[in-house]
């Protein structure tokens, strides 16, 4: 019985698509120049400001700078404390840009600000790709240039660049290995779409296996998980699976153990286990393969990690907050994705690239959501699948400006459809509740802590954003100037780029939704400024630092490490913690080089009326009545409902 053809072997058809159409270019100067523009000022613009914030935001890069200062990047350190958490690529990006830099906090942050410059180039070629073919005549990489300049204004990767986090990294890698991967199967399948001399796969299947790597340092096995699934599920799908030998598996797998494998085995063979206090739901021993292979991979994908310090977004909320997180362009989301799957319904209306893109970009998101469905998650964790949702918009933008296509008018009339129903409202809903708060919030006093003019939600706080729960309609009156902003940026972003679309000019309709976006991420930003002071102690810091702290003084928080990580880092010195043998560094407390930093009321107090200078940032003001009884207090500095007391002038 003959075999039945798969998806492709039906397409034996010589088709124009990028790869042979060496004649023309298909990139474009002035897309190129655009998206640099909206990558310098919305990510080099927040390079310098605000401050770390505490938490992981400022745990990461003092990591790196503990690197920087023990010549040691293989076991990371916080506060002296050995810190088994994440993989080691963030710290190596961060501590390298230090190192020529110098120690700031904005070189530290640079390395995140390239990584978003090289995912919007990655996502720009990846639609060149996908979307030539359908791109207006004369601008094949419209589509490309669409999804760029999405993923660039979107508020999901805007937010979660503020603070140093791995998670648009993984985008960038993802991208790269779909792009790889489609590239090596073009030039493994049996019939060839080109007229050109067939290429050998080896060089893209070893790039792939490169990017794996990079993506495994970055945040642990769902860098295997994510690419691998993706490749085999696409083949699967596409019957195709009798391919996956000819993909250079054995220098692959040799690439990918030279890069990814050298950290993993000295990590754990300088981190050996050592026996484990009982009753605490440990293992009899443990070093570092138990936690970090274990504890933060599998324990975790089950939500019994240990300690369990993070939220857990439900799912219908985490797949609605993936598609949110492309606002404003997730308004035509809708459309493009009935579009994209209805390619995979109607072959024969389509060509072999169409198939091949839809089936890409679906592959992309049910891989990358559908395993944080199964695992644990936090709101920001599909991050690696917006790269996807936004090349889904991109080409359905695209089609839209194809006047030569006999169904643009259609694509036309849907994007009209859904910014008249949806991003008009939305955005006068935005601009009207913005405009009220700005115009109507009381003025706060000159030098009010804004802290005095919040609600405490502490059971949010395990979300990445969730002190926003704390804001307050008095509070607003200290973000007058960007809640002015927004609300005009909302009448460009949705009537005026209405109205462009409606008279035809779609290009330019996209460049002022854009545009619009400048202003409303730069009016975030400055709000992050103002709201600052809740979120990070650099004020506190340079408190410290202008007393003149000497090597004997004792900086000690209250707290855990996460309530005042940034002073480590601005400081430059090692913080003592009141109660705070729990979450980050509660595990490598255990190893004997573990310094003594962990005190109990008893010691703080002894601290307290000895002759050593002790700094002391707390959140609860009834300790300076508490520590008065064993030395006199001085009132340092306050900042953000955090108070910095001494025992010393």
């Amino acid at each position: 019985m003959q075999n039945q053809p798969t998806l492709y072997e039906e397409d034996r058809v010589y088709e124009i698509s990028p790869q042979n159409a060496p004649q023309r270019r298909l990139w474009s100067p002035v897309s190129l120049v655009i998206i640099f523009f909206l990558w310098l000022i919305l990510q080099i613009g927040g390079l310098f400001s605000p401050g770390l914030l505490d938490d992981v935001d400022s745990i990461y890069i003092e990591i790196a700078r503990e690197m920087l200062k023990r010549h040691d990047f293989v076991t990371p350190y916080i506060d002296g404390v050995r810190f088994f958490d994440k993989p080691p690529l963030m710290y190596w990006m961060a501590a390298g840009s230090m190192r020529i830099f110098g120690v700031h906090d904005w070189a530290a942050r640079l390395p995140l600000a390239l990584a978003v410059l090289a995912l919007l180039l990655a996502v720009y070629v990846l639609g060149i790709r996908c979307f030539a073919t359908i791109s207006p005549v004369g601008n094949p990489d419209r589509g490309g240039f669409y999804a760029a300049i999405a993923v660039a204004t979107s508020i999901g990767p805007y937010l979660y660049t503020r603070f140093y986090i791995p998670d648009i990294l993984i985008a960038l890698w993802m991208t790269l290995a779909v792009h790889l991967f489609l590239i090596a199967l073009n030039r493994i399948q049996p019939f060839s779409l080109t007229s050109e001399p067939r290429q050998s796969a080896l060089l893209p299947c070893l790039a792939f296996a490169a990017v794996m790597a990079a993506n495994v340092l970055t945040k642990g096995l769902i860098g295997l998980i994510f690419s691998i699934g993706f490749v085999l599920l696409y083949l699967a799908f596409t019957k195709q699976l009798h391919l996956l030998p000819k993909f250079h598996l054995l220098p692959s797998t040799l690439v990918f153990l030279a890069l990814a494998a050298p950290w993993h085995i000295l990590a754990a063979v300088r981190t050996p286990p050592i026996p484990l206090p009982p009753n605490l739901g440990l293992p009899a021993s443990g070093g570092w393969a138990w936690f970090y292979l274990y504890n933060e991979h599998i324990a975790r994908f089950l939500s019994k990690r240990i300690p369990h310090d993070y939220g857990q977004t439900p799912i219908w909320l985490f797949w609605l907050l993936n598609a949110l997180w492309t606002i404003p362009w997730a308004v035509f989301l809708p459309s493009a994705l009935v579009d994209c799957i209805g390619v995979l319904r109607d072959r024969a209306k389509h060509t072999f690239l169409e198939r091949e893109t839809s089936i890409s970009l679906i592959v992309w998101i049910v891989v990358v959501l559908g395993f944080f469905t199964l695992s644990s998650r936090q709101e920001y964790y599909g991050l690696p699948a917006l790269p996807a949702l936004t090349l889904i918009i991109g080409g359905f933008l695209a089609h839209a400006d194809n006047r030569l296509r006999g169904d643009a008018e259609s694509y036309q009339r849907s994007a009209l459809r859904w910014s008249t129903f949806t991003l008009i409202p939305l955005s006068l809903f935005i601009s009207c509740i913005c405009a009220y708060f700005a115009f109507t919030s009381p003025a706060a006093p000159p030098g009010t802590d804004i802290a005095s003019l919040l609600s405490a939600n502490p059971e949010f706080y395990n979300l990445s954003l969730g002190h926003i729960f704390d804001l307050t309609g008095e509070a607003m009156s200290l973000f007058r100037g960007p809640l002015i902003a927004v609300a005009v940026s909302m009448l460009a972003l949705g009537p005026l780029s209405h109205l462009l679309r409606r008279s035809g000019r779609s290009y330019l309709a996209n460049l002022i939704l854009a545009a619009a976006m400048i202003v409303t991420l730069l009016s975030a930003h400055e709000g992050l400024v103002r709201f600052y002071p809740i979120l990070g102690s650099k004020d506190l810091a340079v408190a410290i630092n202008r007393a003149g702290i000497q090597p004997n003084d004792k900086i000690i928080v209250d707290g855990e490490l996460s309530s005042g990580s940034s002073l480590i880092f601005y400081t430059h010195n090692q913080i003592h913690l009141v109660h705070g043998n729990v979450n980050g560094l509660w595990y490598g407390d255990f190893w004997p080089d573990a310094p003594h930093i962990l005190e109990s009321e008893e010691s703080l107090h002894k601290l307290w009326q000895s002759s050593t200078r002790v700094f002391l940032m707390t959140y609860d003001s009834s300790r300076i009545a508490d520590l008065d009884r064993y030395a006199p207090v001085q009132k340092l500095a306050s900042s953000g409902g955090k108070i910095l007391i001494s025992n010393r002038p």
